[in-house]
């Protein structure tokens, strides 16, 4: 990882009398552990997964930063503790069980990921983000050192509000532009990507690098509004066009991940790192932006969904079945499926029904899939555990809030910064993310929903203190995923994997899924009677 604060701890530390032997960020770990003991972590600015070995008290203390940006999994055996930043690296020990756990698979294929402290096998886990951990005595101990404040504040203006987030986001750029190494960013042309560029261009005497691909298929090419972005802030911009080819690169996907990954996404962020890297060792993203001031479109839906709540009867007769009956799409994204799966779903609790839109497989879906032996190994195991640890912190807030801030503890760390850092360091890329600086996450928590989505507009603050940093259309533009034509590819490209890995009648993944209820996915996909193409791509991985 890396320590961006690590100067200004390295004087604090002289004052009292601590003596360096070198010029780098490691060392300053060392001596603020020896001076604040476990305390030391809510010191540092960065991101980070760490081992200290106090050789006085003979114990081993594992640490991991706010916002998991950084990995860091383990296998606690009582007389001994396995650690690692990777999966792969704890299963080259001799003798090591590789038991699949039930569980993980049934969050698997809920979230996409296997969620922390769970791993997809039995034995390891990993360490949560915002903790450390004690080896003492051959006994493991975990606490929480990252707790913040998210009490909403309504003593702030939108002024006020505006002005500190500038002070803020300037600071952290200028934080992470701290390199000995060449140093660029990635530039998708979305409005976060987009704002780290701007600032990194106002602190910077040389044309900053940026970076982004394109794809033949306009549905997901977004290089069009990098280049614009671009020649507006007068980068030195390279735009790589690349077509997409999953079965060449999805054996070193799966290497890298260790653990089944569903974001099909992972395949453009491989490209980019992968082109990034002939130019950078270091890159800013943009990535934590939509969590904290709200810019995913699903947040809309929330607060639509908030206001039928208060609706009686209404609520219940748009929730009925007679709206699925509407004939639709079979694309997945298509306004009347999503407006079917919205009012589906509006009958359920808030976090139930939120889970159900975001899910890749709901409970019934799942129960479809298992084989009956294997659904007995779950004993009624709930996975909306892993959004309801976060979401009852927050109750206390309007509905929105609550569930972006869950997503900032969960999907973050978990889907998008799993995805970022094991893309970009697979090519020995150094990726940072300037909106996860622990300060302007603890300012967003607080601020009011107000400030954040308004007028059906999310990313309401950002627009009122960078309003004039980027060209008009870039804050109008619809938003994109950073996406690929996996569904198409499952009808040609992929076509032939899929049978051979999921499908054939020895298939070990049958032992746990019912061949059936693939093959009526794949076939309800191959007609185009319905996109399954994230489902299909899950039980792939």
């Amino acid at each position: 990882g890396e320590i961006y604060n690590y100067r200004e701890l390295r004087d604090q530390l002289r004052l009292a009398g601590h003596h360096f032997q070198s010029d780098g960020d490691a060392e300053s770990i060392v001596h603020l552990y020896e001076q604040y003991g476990t305390d030391c972590f809510s010191l540092l600015n960065g991101q980070f997964a760490l081992a200290i070995w106090d050789s006085r008290r003979n114990r081993l203390i594992l640490a991991r930063d706010r916002l998991g940006q950084k990995p860091l999994v383990y296998r606690n055996e009582g007389d001994r503790l396995l650690f690692a930043s990777e999966l792969k690296s704890l299963l080259a020990v001799p003798g090591i069980p590789r038991e699949i756990d039930p569980i993980a698979v049934d969050e698997y294929l809920t979230y996409q990921y296997v969620p922390h402290p769970h791993c997809i096998l039995k034995g390891f886990e990993k360490l949560c983000p915002g903790h450390f951990a004690v080896y003492e005595n051959r006994k493991l101990t975990t606490r929480q050192y990252w707790n913040p404040d998210n009490t909403e504040d309504h003593s702030i203006s939108i002024h006020d509000a505006a002005g500190q987030l500038r002070e803020l986001f300037r600071s952290s750029i200028q934080l992470r532009m701290q390199s000995d190494v060449p140093l660029g960013a990635f530039l998708s042309g979305g409005i976060d990507s987009s704002l780290v560029v701007a600032s990194m261009v106002e602190q910077s005497e040389r044309p900053i690098k940026t970076f982004s691909i394109g794809f033949p298929i306009a549905e997901f090419d977004e290089s069009i509004y990098a280049s614009q972005v671009a020649a507006h802030l007068g980068t030195e911009h390279r735009s790589f066009n690349v077509t997409p080819d999953a079965r060449s690169i999805l054996d070193e996907l799966v290497y890298l991940y260790d653990e089944p990954f569903g974001d099909s996404s992972a395949i453009p962020t491989w490209y980019v790192a992968k082109h990034t890297r002939e130019h950078v060792t270091v890159a800013l993203s943009g990535d934590g932006g939509d969590e904290l001031f709200a810019g995913y479109n699903r947040y809309k839906a929330v607060r639509l969904a908030e206001r039928f709540d208060r609706l009686g009867p209404l609520k219940q007769f748009l929730a009925a079945n007679i709206w699925q009956k509407i004939p639709s799409s079979s694309k997945q994204k298509s306004r009347i499926r999503q407006l079917k799966r919205f009012s589906q779903a509006l009958g359920l609790p808030v976090l139930r029904r939120y889970l159900d839109w975001i899910g890749i497989f709901n409970a019934d879906r799942r129960a479809e899939l298992y084989q009956e032996s294997f659904s007995r190994k779950l004993s009624g195991h709930d996975s909306i555990w892993f959004l309801d640890q976060k979401f009852q912190s927050l109750k206390h807030r309007d509905t929105v809030s609550a569930i972006s801030l869950t997503d900032l503890q969960t999907y973050l760390p978990c889907d998008l910064n799993t995805k970022v850092d094991i893309a970009s360091m697979g090519h020995s890329l150094e990726c940072r993310q300037p909106f996860l600086d622990y300060r302007i996450a603890e300012f967003a928590m607080r601020l009011p929903v107000s400030m954040k989505l308004r007028s059906g507009q999310g990313k309401f603050l950002l627009k009122k203190a960078f309003g004039d940093r980027l060209p008009a259309n870039i804050w109008r533009r619809k938003k994109m995923g950073f996406g690929v034509p996996i569904g198409h590819w499952f009808r040609t490209d992929l076509k032939e994997l899929l049978y051979d890995t999921v499908l054939k009648e020895d298939a070990r993944c049958h032992q746990i899924f019912s061949r059936t209820a693939i093959q009526k996915l794949n076939q309800q996909h191959q007609k185009n009677e319905f996109d399954h193409s994230y489902r299909l791509w899950s039980i792939l991985m």
